[in-house]
């Protein structure tokens, strides 16, 4: 059979041309899946933008390798990394949806008035003003006793006791003897000497009536009260200076309470209280300071505040536990966050500050006065600043690590920080120090310098790891020698670009000067 390969041609060329046109055709009609165009770009972001030690997220490489602790390099994609601002070492970033799981809540520092209260115990005791105690003034025997337990109400003028004692009979018949010589000076001086012992007037005005020594003498009650103790019996013999009983008034009652020495300079007479009583749950009562006592216990390290209730009803009961707080606000404001929001260890007070898109670091802080959510911020923060009250501590064990706790001054740096805070994107982008070399890693071309303190920066002497510039010779390192240096920050890593030998090994070393 015979082929006609022109004929064959032409029909394989308009195939083509149809095939061409068909493809348009049916681009128009479904146009290219997007899906598929993100993952192509997903694949594309996915890409590792660095390698970072484990250990150390200081040390980044832009290639698969070992970290100077023998470890694998970690990858960090893009997607792995905020937009966040860079306050310096300490700041770590982290990517929305580990916020979101960590259910990370930030709160603004603001200035408010701090609700000062303070919880403490006190106890109900008698009105000290209102205690009277009941001593003779002669030597005699009991001979009649009409309280005869503690805890018994006794009303003012209510007989007492009985006493047969001699001074008083001899006292009221020096009175009679001065009446029948009607001698008045005798007679004004016998009844002062009646009144002076304590005889009631109500004895004198009988003895002077009658003209009857009276043998047995009634002493009554004082004032309204219930007898607080009795120390006497009936046929009990007294002498002057004896307590025989004690009658409190409880009309009103004292409350006692206690506050700490660290709190005692923020209560003030007239301010508020209220008072809780188990024995009345449910109930408040409100009282105002009414005295506090110049001394400081030793042992408690507590002073003693003092405070009067009104007690008409017989609620309150002498030796009562009472739960007291002491309202202690005041008109003055006051840089505040919530107390969860405050990290407090041994030695230093910090929260972690939230800086925006993902980046967080903890600063240390100096705090005032706290109250029951709330506490007080003397320096570290400024208004507005936010700070993390929920899961920070995971952040600020993270940014711990790292972090120097202290905030940049950007309007004297002219800087935003990056890493470990020393990148410049105007100004200062190298520095000339001098420090000790404590390390060298020749593999990895980095070596562990004790620098000197940073003035300009206002950077603390610190002890980091550099890299080693490849124009320079890793010979000129050896472990204990002091050098001068000079660096640069390049791509997140702090880069040696000139050494010397120090002059002098023996001179301290000297702050770092800038750059440019």
């Amino acid at each position: 059979m015979r082929i006609n390969y022109k004929t064959t041609i032409s029909t394989l060329g308009v195939g083509v041309i149809l095939g061409v046109v068909a493809s348009f055709l049916l681009m128009q009609s479904n146009p290219l899946d997007t899906s598929s165009v993100a993952g192509i770009e997903e694949t594309v972001e996915k890409e590792p933008l660095y390698w970072v030690a484990p250990m150390d997220a200081n040390y980044k490489r832009d290639k698969p390798g070992k970290s100077p602790m023998g470890m694998d390099l970690v990858p960090v994609y893009k997607d792995n990394l905020s937009e966040g601002v860079d306050e310096g070492a300490g700041t770590i970033r982290v990517s929305p949806d580990v916020i979101n799981n960590l259910g990370v809540r930030t709160v603004s520092a603001q200035f408010k008035k701090l609700h000062n209260q303070i919880d403490t115990v006190g106890f109900i005791t008698y009105d000290q003003d209102k205690l009277v105690h009941i001593h003779p003034r002669v030597d005699g025997w009991i001979e009649k006793l009409y309280v005869k337990t503690v805890g018994t109400h006794v009303k003012k003028n209510q007989p007492l006791y009985d006493i047969y004692s001699p001074q008083l009979v001899n006292a009221q018949e020096e009175l009679l003897l001065a009446l029948s010589r009607k001698n008045k000076r005798l007679v004004i001086a016998a009844e002062n000497r009646l009144i002076a012992l304590q005889l009631p007037l109500t004895a004198i005005a009988q003895l002077k009536k009658t003209g009857k020594v009276a043998q047995n003498i009634t002493f009554y009650a004082p004032q309204n009260g219930v007898v607080e103790n009795l120390n006497i019996r009936e046929g009990f013999y007294v002498q002057p200076g004896a307590t025989l009983m004690s009658i409190g008034d409880l009309s009103q009652v004292w409350l006692e309470a206690e506050v700490f020495e660290r709190q005692a300079a923020q209560v003030q007479i007239g301010t508020q209280v209220t008072m809780r009583l188990d024995y009345l749950p449910g109930k408040e009562f409100t009282g105002k300071v009414g005295f506090i006592y110049p001394t400081l216990d030793a042992k408690t390290r507590t002073v003693k505040v003092r405070l009067r209730f009104a007690n008409l009803a017989g609620d309150f009961k002498p030796n009562m536990f009472a739960q007291v707080a002491i309202h202690t606000s005041d008109a003055t404001q006051a840089l505040i966050i919530p107390q969860t929001a405050l990290i407090r260890t041994g030695n230093q007070d910090r929260v972690v500050l939230a800086l925006g898109g993902g980046s967080f670091k903890s600063i240390a802080v100096t705090v005032g006065r706290f109250d029951s959510q709330s506490v007080e911020i003397l320096s570290g923060l400024s208004e507005g600043e936010e700070v993390v009250s929920s899961a920070q501590f995971l952040l600020d064990s993270e940014s711990s690590k790292s972090s120097d706790f202290m905030r940049m001054n950007h309007d004297d740096l002219n800087l935003e920080m990056e890493m470990a805070g020393m990148q410049m994107l105007t100004k200062v982008s190298s520095a000339s120090t001098t420090g000790t070399v404590n390390a060298v890693m020749i593999e990895h071309r980095m070596v562990n310098i004790s620098r000197a303190a940073i003035e300009k920066w206002q950077r603390p002497a610190a002890t980091m790891e550099f890299a080693v510039d490849d124009a320079l010779s890793m010979g000129s390192f050896n472990a204990g020698e002091k050098i001068d240096f000079t660096f640069e920050v390049r791509d997140d890593v702090f880069m040696i670009t000139q050494v010397s030998a120090s002059l002098s090994n023996d001179e301290p070393q000297s702050s770092l000067h800038e750059g440019h």
